[in-house]
């Protein structure tokens, strides 16, 4: 099975938070990749990556970028994807930069934008999904899954008095 999904880092350093979402795929038997590929300093791989992601069978693309974080908005310009961004936390802002960044595009050019960090990986995973559950029962038993195990999680915790 080739992969449905892509994870792209602005950086090596990104692997951190974003293996948060490579690990929520797992749980969903969803078959993914992962690259790094800087939107400042490989613009050209970034295109052709990005300008072949439907071709090569892929369905979403999970951005992951701080500062700047130009890579979720090109990558956005390039792909008719849904492309969703995961701000990366960061020492100057805590991450508002980035996500201010991803939330703020023009029109007709839209990133899905998460939370900053592992929340936002996470649930950049969750919502990758979500998007595939609608062409996909077998997506779709795991997402159903997958929620009614944290309901249940959640359900049958004990009175916090008693623990």
């Amino acid at each position: 099975m080739s992969a449905r999904v892509a994870i792209i880092l602005g950086s090596q350093s990104d692997w951190d938070t974003m293996q948060h979402a490579s690990s929520t795929l797992d749980v969903f038997g969803i078959e993914h990749e992962v690259r790094v590929i800087s939107a400042h300093r490989a613009p050209a791989k970034l295109h052709e990556y990005c300008g072949s992601a439907r071709e090569r069978g892929l369905k979403v693309i999970i951005a992951a970028a701080g500062l700047a974080a130009a890579l979720p908005g090109a990558c956005a310009a390039i792909t008719p994807l849904p492309v969703l961004g995961v701000p990366m936390y960061s020492k100057a802002t805590g991450g508002m930069d980035a996500l201010l960044s991803m939330s703020q595009m023009p029109g007709g050019v839209p990133v899905g934008t998460l939370a900053i960090g592992k929340p936002g990986a996470v649930n950049a995973a969750v919502l990758a999904a979500s998007i595939l559950a609608l062409g996909d029962e077998t997506v779709a038993a795991a997402l159903d899954d997958f929620r009614r195990r944290q309901t249940e999680a959640v359900v049958n915790l004990p009175d916090p008095r008693e623990a």
